[in-house]
């Protein structure tokens, strides 16, 4: 029956005949990607006008990120663990509410204090978003087509980051950088229209019915469970190593990049915002063609080549002199730097068994995230003391940095196609 219901699904992955509770996956999955990416820029549109208005320095505004880090960890641990033991949907439903209901009452925040608890709260909600989207879409799609379908859930995702530019460019000159966040209400409606209807994967299901039944053990500390061995806590803090230059990379770019934009080519937060949009079409193109590679080749081939030309490309953006360099030299540091994004669900999801699948997500996301999350102060610090070749050299050297990692966990080479 199981190899009847692997070729079933396998047949519907070819043909695009999706059962209901694999749609309202994909598109919920997508409204709370959406939600984070929308989330993550508007702090990047917003964080020089917060800079000014607080009267705080640029390492204090890039501390944003690291508290937004902490809240991560928190939220996606202790999340995680529900959701392993429980179910991933009903934890999926309200994560989203806390998200939204955290940013938008970053409205009302008028000092740094405040800033930093809201980002907190926003944190540990987008951990547990991560954490059990990739794992619900993981379990809903099984067969080779998996990285694909997690790059084209991220590029939906994507739209929120479109949405933030767009929002941005015309909210913060006109009624201030508060009023971006009440963007942030929007994804409720998703909430509660799509995720109610959603349901956990046979897979999960039959675990639980297995525990509950005392068939199987119930792992009494999942968390513990992905350190379990010598080589299995090799391979979880390898992961969370590559992750954390995922992440950092990310959020030191997109923190800093219109900051940089508005420096070097005296760019408007409009202008800057249609660049940006720019390096977000490269993201999506790059998240798509990396889950190609995935699928055909597998994550060594995949993450290496997207890792070694991301060390390069990060050296053209000092070389933008004008408007349309800078366009395409935006949109090729966004496809290399972001494409892998998508990559960390499927391979985590492929390593770790059914019972402790969001946590290894949650302890490789959130871990990786608040590591990163030290990335934008440090480069603030840097952009304080030092020049924009020295940030670059930074950027590049991290991506060298995690192709040595990749290469070095042993369980990555099973998984080539």
């Amino acid at each position: 029956m199981a190899d009847i219901t692997f070729a079933q699904k396998n047949e519907a992955l070819r043909h695009k005949h999706f059962s209901k509770n694999q749609k309202l996956t994909l598109w919920s999955t997508t409204a709370g990607f959406g939600l984070e990416n929308m989330d993550v820029m508007f702090i990047s549109f917003a964080l020089s006008s917060i800079i000014a208005s607080l009267h705080i320095s640029n390492f204090a505004g890039g501390l944003l990120a690291t508290v937004f880090s902490l809240g991560s960890l928190a939220g996606g641990l202790s999340f995680g663990l529900l959701a392993d033991r429980f179910g991933r949907a009903h934890i999926f439903t309200w994560t989203l509410v806390i998200v939204a209901f955290a940013t938008a009452g970053m409205y009302f925040a008028h000092n740094i204090w405040t800033l930093y608890a809201l980002r907190f709260i926003v944190g540990a909600g987008t951990g547990a978003e991560y954490s059990a989207g990739v794992t619900m879409v993981a379990e809903a799609f099984e067969g080779k087509k998996i990285g694909r379908l997690m790059s084209i859930v991220q590029i939906g995702g994507q739209g929120g980051s479109i949405i933030a530019a767009l929002a941005a460019a015309y909210m913060i000159p006109h009624f201030g950088w508060n009023s971006l966040f009440l963007v942030g209400l929007i994804p409720v409606i998703f909430a509660f229209i799509i995720r109610l209807n959603l349901k956990d994967s046979d897979e999960f299901e039959q675990a639980k019915e297995a525990r509950e039944a005392k068939i199987v053990e119930t792992p009494k500390v999942p968390m513990a469970e992905v350190f379990k061995t010598p080589a299995l806590a090799l391979q979880t803090i390898g992961l969370i190593l590559m992750m954390m230059v995922q992440t950092g990379g990310y959020y030191g770019l997109m923190n800093w990049l219109p900051k940089i934009m508005q420096k070097q080519l005296h760019l408007s937060v409009s202008s800057s915002s249609m660049w940006m949009i720019a390096t977000i079409v490269g993201m999506s193109l790059g998240m798509y063609a990396f889950g190609t590679i995935l699928d055909n080749f597998g994550p060594r081939r995949a993450f290496g080549i997207f890792l070694l030309v991301a060390a390069a490309a990060v050296y053209l953006l000092p070389m933008a002199n004008n408007a349309f360099s800078l366009l395409l030299i935006t949109m090729m540091v966004g496809f290399f730097s972001n494409g892998m994004y998508g990559g960390y669900g499927v391979i985590v999801s492929r390593l770790y068994g059914v019972d402790i699948r969001v946590t290894a997500n949650s302890v490789v996301s959130c871990t990786g995230k608040l590591l990163g999350g030290f990335f934008p102060p440090l480069v603030g610090l840097m952009m304080d003391k030092t020049s924009l070749p020295v940030v670059m050299m930074f950027f590049s050297a991290i991506y060298l940095f995690s192709f040595v990692i990749m290469m070095l966990i042993p369980a990555l080479k099973k998984l080539e196609a």
